[in-house]
């Protein structure tokens, strides 16, 4: 995790002392709901478990993000992306649970946790620019920091971490009105063992020259069918953010 972090801040570094003047900062945050998520830790042998219906999160889920960008020439961009999500669950399960080697039984209750953090770096170019339309189209490197654990009253408790590499394509469209847009902004792939996909649709609104605000829904969709781990998850956001250019 220090590695990723100091790679992280490493290229925002040489970017800032690069280009100074061609910066916007993305903050947004607001409110999370999961829809399913499915562990089975590991894949074979373990215990397929919905968190979202054994147990309860603790309380409210308030996502942060923050994007940096930097723009070289009008068209081609360079966004990096730090995007933490956790959810720490209570409850008490209706079943037994095989979970990474251990059993937790039913009626006992049980502490949960799930982290799926994520660091990315996009590179997308524009091919349609004009008045009305923004249409581009590049890459993202995403390394994702995951972790599973299951703790119940009577001591018993298990974990699964898991880092890795991941390539998505990187797909971004807005409509321009006179000072305010739609725009629709996602990372995304499917095939082999997973997918993995992160969507925004919303818009945003001048305030002044140089800071907009935004509103919208994000959806983030995905998993891995291996081995070691099954997990697929559905978390739906609503989002509000600030836009800074400079």
């Amino acid at each position: 995790m220090v590695r990723i972090l100091s790679i992280f801040f490493i290229i925002l570094f040489t970017l800032t002392f690069k280009a100074r003047s061609q910066w916007t900062i993305d903050l947004e945050t607001g409110l999370a709901f999961q829809s399913y998520n499915d562990v089975r830790i590991p894949n074979q042998g373990a215990t397929l478990f919905d968190f979202t219906k054994e147990f309860n999160p603790e309380g409210p889920v308030i996502p942060f993000r923050a994007r940096v960008g930097y723009t070289i020439a009008e068209k081609n961009h360079i966004i990096l992306l730090y995007a933490p999500l956790s959810i720490d669950y209570e409850g008490t399960p209706s079943k037994d649970i095989r979970f990474a080697e251990n059993v937790l039984e039913q009626g006992v209750p049980t502490n949960g946790y799930y982290q799926f953090n994520s660091y990315r770096i996009t590179y997308r170019r524009d091919f349609i620019r004009n008045d009305k339309w923004i249409c581009g189209a590049g890459f993202t490197a995403k390394i994702r920091d995951a972790s599973v654990r299951l703790a119940n009253n009577e001591g018993i408790k298990g974990r699964k971490d898991n880092t890795g590499f991941v390539p998505l394509l990187h797909l971004f469209t807005e409509y321009q009105f006179s000072d305010y847009s739609i725009y629709f902004e996602g990372d995304g792939l499917a095939g082999g063992p997973g997918r993995a996909f992160d969507l925004f649709l919303g818009g945003r609104v001048l305030l002044t020259e140089k800071l907009s605000g935004k509103v919208g829904y994000r959806l983030l969709e995905g998993g891995a069918d291996v081995d070691e781990v099954y997990n697929f998850t559905l978390v739906n956001y609503g989002i509000v953010g600030l836009i800074m250019q400079f």
